[in-house]
């Protein structure tokens, strides 16, 4: 629903309903269970950005199932993950990831994954600078260049991996892509950004069942289906509130669900 229909009285109400979330739950001891706390650990740039797009990737399920999965596959990129992609071959990370299974996510189609990051680091230095290479300061969102992004590691990939990269032209929210950029653009004391070349007004809510669920009963959106369509809708709403940052609600948002699910 357009934040135009809510008036200034009621858009002022929802902005003091989410200040009040954030200043309950927007605390770093507020992530565990979360595959945000893997990125804690990476003080090196090159690598908390291949960490991040890893652990995102695998942000689906039950989180305490995701996070040793996660863990697992750090372990084989050790020490430095962009040293290790950045020389390594597809057959070894095959070979390193035998066996490897999380849910829909198999061994190959990570290695396929981790080989196309390696690919695409090497050309560009960074994560950072592939993604940037398309994105202009007048764009509204993220979405053209995540668009750019996707197709970079899919064409180094040699194969679609739709589940793990989701093109936003297919409709998709692409939430887990969206939750990457969110960790990497924003810096506060839950997110450890990180990026600078592109700014938080540009980001897209990372739509999953909380925030979705959120945003029906309070009006932010009508679409029933979380898709790319809602995800914009209730980022424009957002937006409406804090135009330079729509996303700054974002992880309060999804605390009490995660957490009662933990």
């Amino acid at each position: 629903m357009p934040a135009e229909y809510f008036g200034a009285r009621a858009l002022a109400a929802e902005q003091r309903w989410l200040e009040d979330l954030r200043r309950r739950y927007h605390h770093r001891r507020f992530v565990p269970p979360d595959p945000l706390e893997v990125l804690y650990g990476y003080g090196d740039l090159r690598d908390r950005e291949i960490v991040a797009l890893i652990a995102s990737a695998l942000a689906y399920g039950n989180v305490k199932a995701m996070l040793p999965a996660i863990r697992g596959v750090l372990k084989t990129l050790s020490p430095s993950p962009a040293e290790t992609l950045r020389s390594a071959r597809r057959a070894s990370l095959r070979r390193d990831l035998r066996g490897f299974r999380y849910r829909f996510t198999t061994g190959d189609q990570l290695a396929r994954l981790l080989a196309a990051i390696g690919i695409v680091i090497a050309e560009h230095g960074r994560l950072e600078a592939c993604f940037g290479a398309n994105l202009d300061d007048d764009d509204e969102t993220i979405v053209p260049a995540l668009g750019a992004f996707v197709e970079a590691l899919t064409d180094a990939a040699g194969a679609p991996l739709p589940h793990l990269l989701p093109h936003p032209a297919d409709g998709s929210a692409c939430k887990r892509l969206s939750l990457f950029l969110r960790w990497m653009v924003r810096r506060d004391a839950v997110d450890p950004g990180g990026w600078n070349s592109i700014g938080r007004h540009q980001l897209i809510m990372p739509l999953d069942t909380h925030v979705h669920r959120t945003a029906l009963s309070r009006g932010w959106t009508r679409r029933r289906t979380a898709d790319l369509v809602a995800a914009m809708e209730i980022t424009a709403f957002l937006r409406a509130i804090r135009p330079d940052d729509p996303l700054r609600y974002d992880f309060a948002i999804t605390r009490p669900g995660i957490r009662r699910e933990a």
